[in-house]
This record gives C-alpha cells, structure tokens and sequence, in this order.
C-alpha cells in the first residue's frame, strides 16, 4: 500500500506548481494570499500532502486569534482527490492535529467542493458541523472565459448591454495599474461607497497589503474608470491559475450613473483571457428570495451578466474545544442574524 505524509510546504514555486494547474482552484489557496496574511501578523498553515513523494494534495489556513476562541480558518482547501476516502480521512487528521498544535477552539474548512448531497455526507462522516457563520463566498457567480466577448454579452441581460453602451457613449477612460499606491484611491472610494451602502470599509492597510502580496507575482490588477479626471469605479482583480477573481469593486454615485462597472469587467475579462483563465468569479450572490439580504440588488447587477450560479458546500467546523466553540456559536448567530447575511 502507498504511503502518504504530510509536511509543511517550503517552496512558493512547488505549491503553485501544483494549485495553479488545479481546475477549481483559486487566490484562497494560493501562495501568496497566505504571504498577505503573514504581514498582517497571522499564523498560518501550509501543507504539502505526498503519497511516495509525490504530491496528491494541499491545504493552507490562517489561525484566526480571538477572546472568545482562536480558530484555523482553511477556506477553499484542502485541494485533494475527495473520491478517494482513506487520503480525505488521512488529510483531516493532520488538519486537526494542526488545529491542536495551534491551540485553536476549532477549524473551520470551506472547501472547494461543489454543493450536493454526497458533499454534506462527507462533511458529517468526517466529524464537521456546518458553521454558524460563512468563510469565503458559498454561492458564486461565474462566467465562461472560453466563450468568446460576444457570446458573453448575447447571454447577458439587456439592461447590462444598454449599461455597457451608455458608458460606451460617455467616453469614460479606463486605466490598468500594478502599483499598490493605486490602493489609495480605492479606499477613499470605498469609505463612500461604504457609507451609502451601509457596510464596514476594508482598512487602507488592509488593502494595501493584500494588493502588494499578489503584485509581486503579477496576479493582481487596479481597473479604474474615470470621466474628466474624476473617478468613477474601480476593480481590484486576482488573477490565479484557472480563474480571474472580481475580488473587490467600487463607485461613486457618478459612476452608477455613467454605468461604468460593466466596461471594467470586459476589459478585465480581456487580460483573463490572455493569460488563459478559463473561468471569470463574479463572487457572492444571494438567492432570488432573499429581497431582504444586503447584497441582493449587487446579485441582481452580476446576475445581469447571464452567469452561471455556483453553490460551494458551506463552511464547516471541526470542533475542538466544545465549551469556547459554543460561545463562539452564540456570538456568530447573532452576528450573523444582525447584519442580515
């Protein structure tokens, strides 16, 4: 019988050699994202899992540090063969024994597994709870970067193509930057955008690390539209082996009216495709009968581009400590229940 052993993972060329290639995978496993949590501070975890030596799977996480419990939050991981049982078992083990070693209340896994049935077995048989709060996005838009720009927009709603020619119309220019002073701009955006839309800013901070992290392995881009030298929205795009990753967007209340969202997105979907991404992440989406969700009308905008929706299996907890994994419970029930999410 082969064995397998599980080692942490030294190497940044040797882990993205085996994520990038995965056709589900994305930034939430990447190297680099994990780099971007380490200059925040945070312990991480990145595991290589080997069967004689060659490598059948991976898995990194965060160890999350709170009064209340300290968790390793895995999101979008382990990247395994999940029809073979003994390594699924296997890898578990090491993930909880990592959570131990780390003196964590418990490990919460989002797993890159499409939702079904046979998932949510899984997730029982291996000890999982289903979480009382998500971790990453669970249900997703996604686009086909293998169909061609005027198979996308046939698809697409039209109110999205009479948007995509009224800010055709305006003349809005778009800029693509790398640099992470771009971040600056962004922000201030977002405070507003914040403050219109009733949610938490992300930090400048925040931002800026995360876009250093992945600028120093060109995987990231700043699209930002503009109209006589005023800004009217920007994407902050990933773009990691498989997939492109509308991973944050804002505007202006003059970018709305322009409609000047959906010319980044084309222009984005154009570097996609040359760098070979097969498939365009629009991010979360709520479902049609959630009218009361706070991000329902921006589901209804990426909708409007005739994506295909994509459930994830939720997240789940192994539990470690069941005392500080109860509070933990009772905190992020209400929390969850207050922000309408």
């Amino acid at each position: 019988m082969s064995k397998v052993t599980i080692i942490d993972a030294e190497s940044r060329e040797v882990w993205d050699g085996f994520v990038a290639k995965r056709e589900e995978a994305n930034f939430l496993q990447s190297w680099d994202f994990y780099e971007f949590h380490r200059a925040r501070g945070k312990g991480i975890v990145r595991r290589l899992v080997l069967r004689d030596e060659e490598i059948v799977g991976v898995y990194a996480g965060v160890v999350e540090t709170a009064k209340r419990g300290t968790h390793l939050a895995i999101a979008g991981g382990p990247l395994i063969d999940w029809a073979d049982k003994r390594l699924v078992k296997k890898v578990f083990q090491d993930i909880r024994e990592q959570g131990v070693e780390n003196k964590c209340a418990f490990v919460r896994v989002r797993p890159q597994l499409e939702l079904s049935e046979n998932s949510l077995k899984l997730m029982k048989e291996l000890g999982l709870k289903k979480a009382p709060m998500y971790l990453s996005v669970e249900y997703a838009g996604i686009l086909d970067l293998r169909k061609s720009e005027e198979e996308i927009l046939k698809g697409a709603s039209q109110g999205f193509r009479r948007k995509l020619r009224k800010a055709e119309k305006a003349e809005i220019e778009v800029a693509v930057s790398k640099n992470p002073e771009v971040v600056k701009t962004f922000y201030e955006l977002e405070v507003k955008h914040a403050a219109r839309q009733g949610f938490v800013a992300f930090s400048e901070d925040y931002l800026k690390k995360q876009f250093e992290a992945f600028s120093e392995n060109n995987e990231v881009l700043m699209y930002t539209a503009a109209k006589d030298g005023e800004i009217l929205a920007q994407n902050f795009m990933i773009f990691y082996g498989p997939e492109a990753s509308y991973h944050y967007g804002v505007s202006s209340d003059l970018g709305t009216k322009y409609s000047a969202a959906p010319l980044l997105h084309l222009k984005a979907m154009e570097e996609a495709r040359k760098r070979g991404c097969i498939r365009y992440n629009l991010w979360g989406i709520v479902g049609l009968e959630e009218k009361s969700h706070r991000f329902y009308g921006v589901s209804e905008f990426k909708r409007s581009f005739g994506c295909e929706e994509l459930k994830y299996t939720p997240a789940h907890d192994l539990v470690l400590s069941p005392v500080k994994y109860l509070i933990t419970k009772i905190v992020e029930t209400a929390r969850k229940r207050a922000r309408k999410v």
